[in-house]
C-alpha cells in the first residue's frame, strides 16, 4: 500500500469516528441549550471537542506528523506529513440543525502553507447523510466504493454552480458583485454554506463549479484533492485588492477558464 492510500484510510477512519461523536453532540446540545446554555455554546464545544479527538487519533498513529486545525492552530511535526483538519465544517448550518456540514481531514508534505504544499489524501465525511468522500493522490476520488468523475460538459442552460460569502460584512458588497458577474454563465447559483462538500459535490457531478474568497486552509485542504482527483480543475488566486482573501475555483475543466474570469472580472 501506497503512503497516500495509508493517510486515505487513516483519514477516513477517523473521519467516520469524528463524524459521530459530532452527530451525537447536535443531537444532545440541543436539549441541553433548550433548558441550561446557548445553542453557539453547544456548537462551540462540539468544535473543539471533535478536533481534539481527531488530534489525539492522529497523534496516536502517526506522532511525528504535524497539525492544523481550526480551533487548535498549527504545530509543526518532526516528519514531513501535516494534517489540515476543519473538525465541523458548516457550524452556522450545525448550530440550526442543517444537515449539510461536514468533518474534513486532509494530509499534506511540505511547508504546512497552502500554495506550498501537496495534497496527498483527504476525507470529507458528511456525518447527516452518511456520505464519505474519499481520495489520494494518484488513486482518484471516491464516495464510498464509487469512483467519481466532475461533469464532462453543462447543460446547454449553463452550469450549476455554489459560492458562499465569508463572516466579516465589509466582504460582502464584493462577494455580491462577484455573483453578479459569474450568473450569466449559471444555470442557477446554490449557496450551501460547507466549503468541504461544495468541492466533493463538484467532484461527484452534482455541482459543476464552486468559487469564493476567503476559505481558510482547512476548508479547502481535502476538498481540493477531491476535485483534482476526480478530473476537475483548481486555484486560488490573490489580487490587488484583497491580498490576504484567497479566490478559490474549482470546477470541470470545460468551464474553469470562464469561471475564473467571470469571478476576477473589474477587481483591481
Amino acid at each position: 500500500m501506497t503512503l497516500a492510500k495509508e493517510l486515505e484510510s487513516l483519514a477516513v477512519d477517523i473521519a467516520r469516528e469524528a463524524g459521530e461523536l459530532a452527530r451525537v453532540r447536535r443531537t444532545a446540545g440541543v436539549a441541553i441549550a433548550a433548558t441550561k446554555s446557548a445553542l453557539a455554546d453547544i456548537v462551540t464545544e462540539a468544535d473543539r471537542e471533535v478536533e481534539e479527538l481527531i488530534r489525539a487519533r492522529l497523534a496516536g498513529a502517526r506522532p511525528d506528523d504535524g497539525f492544523l486545525g481550526e480551533e487548535t492552530g498549527a504545530e509543526r511535526g518532526r516528519a514531513d506529513v501535516t494534517w489540515v483538519v476543519d473538525p465541523i465544517d458548516g457550524t452556522v448550518n450545525y448550530a440550526y440543525g442543517i444537515p449539510a456540514y461536514a468533518v474534513s481531514i486532509a494530509a499534506v508534505i511540505g511547508e504546512p502553507t497552502p500554495g506550498e504544499w501537496e495534497t496527498v489524501a483527504g476525507a470529507v465525511y458528511a456525518p447527516a447523510s452518511g456520505e464519505m468522500f474519499r481520495a489520494a493522490r494518484g488513486e482518484g476520488a471516491w464516495l464510498g466504493d464509487q469512483s467519481l468523475t466532475v461533469n464532462a460538459d453543462v447543460s446547454a442552460a449553463g452550469a450549476l454552480l455554489a459560492t458562499g460569502f465569508g463572516y466579516d460584512p465589509t466582504t460582502h458588497a464584493g462577494d455580491l458583485a462577484r455573483v453578479g458577474r459569474v450568473m450569466p454563465m449559471a444555470r442557477d447559483i446554490r449557496r450551501g454554506g460547507a466549503a468541504s462538500l461544495d468541492f466533493a459535490w463538484v467532484a461527484s457531478g452534482r455541482l459543476d463549479g464552486y468559487f469564493e474568497r476567503g476559505l481558510a486552509p482547512w476548508d479547502h485542504a481535502a476538498g481540493s484533492l477531491l476535485v483534482t482527483e476526480a478530473g476537475g480543475s483548481f486555484t486560488f488566486l490573490r489580487d490587488a485588492s484583497e491580498r490576504a482573501r484567497h479566490l478559490i475555483v474549482a470546477s470541470t475543466p470545460v468551464i474553469f477558464e470562464r469561471l475564473v474570469d467571470a469571478a476576477l472580472a473589474d477587481e483591481a
